[in-house]
């Protein structure tokens, strides 16, 4: 008789979703699905409003990465203006978007991802979170809490909020950056490269007693997408995009981002309110791709500053081709963290910054408008329709965690297959299997909504339902 295993809610994620696990009569699973359970309807709620509205809007798309939605939203609104942003405007956007990645990548591997890799995916339960990591890893986390600060102080000092800051618009920024600022953002920039250097050598550490997991959670041929510069390198506020095979062979070379819709598809499913994107030529699913810190690595040829080329050459070596281990995810994020530092430290020591130029002065000149970028979890895309007078009439999101949509369920899957034994059918699953099935997700660190994290032990549901639906087992954890 079948069985279905379901875990409600997925923990330690932005949003909220549940997974669900088909097994067979004989305890094997069948089959695998990451459902997202919350709908959300930005695209709707655009429509009437100036586009020049759209900024301040589309940033409470997402309360974690705010400013990558403003960025990408910003220039879609210059491409309506047709205007090219002045330079001063221009690295302060690309200054934000650099404190964008490195605080969020900081939330994602020290307060989310941490607890599993340093105590151990079987740790309790009550144990395994950031709260109880400080009992005995204080600094680390500590350090990591002044990494995701840093980011948010210079996004707060830039734009003059750490979330939701208002500062970027179409044809430029409103607000002048001074030395003032500056000066207080590099004080902290040795630190920061010291802490990411810290983290991502204690991480490599402890990835060969984590073999298994790297090899089993997610790990299969895809392909990747990813902005790169025109030569090749790791860039993230504007460039072209490139994508490339399982192998490292290019799929599709200098593609422009404003003509995603183009070679881009999305698919919808039955089982989630979030679509499966693709490229277009390979058709749905054998276009499935993936985007964020692993896609970057992969795609990039070189990262353009000194430690984090270093690091990449090292990370390059861990694959054949590309690394495809979902897993790796961690470790691609800490070397993205420490090429975002870098660059922080360069942009600041650049006389251009300081520019008093910062706003390009045009009013609307086409209909159309996409903006890009790549945004923590990925490459985002904006595209914005507009009437004569300006006021939208249709926006398209291609969201970052919406486009590892199939990876993600390809993850579950296959964690579920290596760490769901037969045994299990008639009893409750040990807890640490459940968290290595959760942990696949956490892997991409999907952004579902703009949701808070919950700190400490959340409810998980597991149902194990018969054939006829009667549900035979269940179990609840939490409250």
């Amino acid at each position: 008789m079948s069985r279905r295993i379901v875990i409600q809610p997925v923990t330690r994620i932005e949003g909220h979703a549940k997974i669900s696990i088909q097994l067979d009569g004989e305890g094997q699973v069948e089959s695998a699905k990451f459902h997202v359970t919350e709908f959300r309807g930005f695209e709707k709620l655009c429509e009437g409003r100036p586009f020049q509205e759209m900024p301040g809007l589309m940033a409470r798309v997402c309360g974690i990465c705010p400013s990558s939605h403003i960025l990408a939203s910003s220039k879609a609104g210059d491409m309506l203006l047709g205007v090219e942003i002045p330079p001063a405007a221009e690295k302060q956007r690309r200054l934000v978007n650099y404190a964008q990645v490195l605080q969020s990548h900081a939330l994602s591997f020290f307060h989310l991802s941490s607890p599993d890799l340093l105590l151990g995916m079987d740790a309790p339960p009550a144990k395994r979170n950031i709260i109880g990591l400080l009992e005995t890893e204080s600094e680390f986390v500590r350090s990591g809490i002044r990494l995701r600060q840093f980011g948010q102080r210079i996004i707060e000092l830039v734009g003059g909020k750490r979330i939701h800051p208002g500062w970027s618009g179409p044809g430029g920024v409103h607000r002048q950056f001074t030395i003032d600022q500056r000066d207080e953002i590099l004080r902290r920039v040795p630190e920061a490269i010291e802490s990411i250097l810290v983290a991502i050598q204690r991480l490599e550490g402890i990835l060969d007693s984590l073999r298994l997991e790297a090899e089993h959670m997610g790990n299969f041929p895809s392909l990747f997408l990813a902005t790169v510069t025109p030569e090749g390198g790791l860039e993230f506020y504007d460039g072209i995009v490139r994508i490339v095979d399982s192998g490292g062979n290019p799929i599709a070379e200098a593609l422009d981002p404003k003509r995603y819709f183009t070679y881009l598809g999305e698919a919808s499913v039955d089982y989630s309110f979030m679509k499966s994107p693709y490229y277009l030529p390979f058709g749905y699913p054998q276009g499935h791709y993936r985007v964020g810190p692993l896609a970057r690595l992969n795609v990039a040829k070189f990262a353009g500053t000194s430690r984090a080329d270093r690091e990449l050459r090292e990370f390059k070596q861990r694959g054949n081709g590309t690394v495809c281990a979902s897993f790796h995810y961690h470790l691609a994020r800490l070397i993205e963290m420490l090429h975002c530092a870098e660059r922080i430290e360069e942009l600041l020591t650049d006389p251009g910054l300081m520019g008093e130029h910062i706003q390009a002065k045009a009013s609307l000149n086409r209909r159309e408008g996409i903006g890009s970028c790549e945004a923590p979890r990925g490459t985002l895309f904006h595209r914005y329709q507009v009437d004569e007078d300006g006021l939208m009439t249709k926006a398209d999101l291609l969201i970052a965690t919406a486009q590892n949509h199939q990876a993600m369920n390809m993850a579950v899957e296959q964690t579920a297959r290596q760490f769901l034994r037969p045994s299990t059918v008639n009893a409750a699953p040990e807890e640490g299997i459940l968290n290595r099935i959760e942990a696949a997700i956490r892997c991409y660190d999907p952004c579902l909504s703009c949701s808070t994290h919950a700190l400490g032990q959340l409810p998980l549901v597991i149902e194990m339902i018969a054939g006829d639906g009667a549900i035979v087992r269940r179990i609840v954890r939490g409250a």
